[in-house]
């Protein structure tokens, strides 16, 4: 299992030159280390437990991931700085995120009670790309092969196989074409985002 995960951050890193150094030197792969602690002290119900690792690890990594999250295998966090994933969040196989991204919630801190228990962050299936200060926000499904592309905010459901950009963030790729499902780094080729 942990040779299929370091195996599948050298295919979508460039700079990934060892084993080794992935495993000591990369943040996000210490990060989702901790989470998978933190996630089993949550689902034992030793919240406190659960939430003092998961803070331990924002410390160390700069990476903040509620131990409630649900993360699938593979899931890579490229740089890492800045990352925050909230409480409800659901992450799929072979999702890619960058620095600075949120998978955050869009309820205002007011009535926190009838908050509480209900799904308030974004599920991201399989493939997904989030690229480097990306917003998305609610509590809103991405499907399968999407991309968003650095410092998109997304609120409303995405496609699969779209490619979102912008503030609020359009599909570019509105025809859901399936013919490139490639992982591009950053979430968009250079080819894909309009100019101005």
């Amino acid at each position: 299992m942990i040779t299929e995960y370091i195996e599948s951050i050298k295919k979508r890193d460039p700079a990934a030159k060892s084993k080794i150094s992935i495993l000591l030197t990369y943040p996000g792969v210490k990060a989702l280390f901790f989470h998978r602690i933190a996630n089993f002290f949550s689902k034992a119900k030793f919240d406190l437990v659960a939430r003092l690792i998961s803070q331990l690890s924002r410390f160390f990594t700069g990476i903040e991931i509620h131990p409630k999250a649900e993360i699938g295998k593979n899931f890579f966090i490229d740089h890492g700085m800045g990352v925050v994933i909230g409480e409800t969040s659901e992450i799929g196989d072979n999702v890619t995120i960058y620095h600075a991204t949120t998978l955050g919630g869009i309820s205002p801190s007011i009535k926190s009670d009838e908050q509480r228990y209900v799904k308030r962050h974004p599920t991201l299936k399989n493939n997904v790309v989030v690229g480097s200060g990306a917003q998305v926000l609610g509590p809103i499904v991405v499907g399968e092969n999407a991309k968003i592309g650095a410092n998109a905010v997304v609120t409303k459901d995405v496609p699969a196989n779209a490619v979102m950009v912008g503030i609020p963030a359009k599909n570019v790729n509105e025809d859901g074409l399936k013919s490139d499902t490639s992982f591009k780094p950053y979430g968009v080729k250079v080819d894909d985002i309009p100019s101005c």
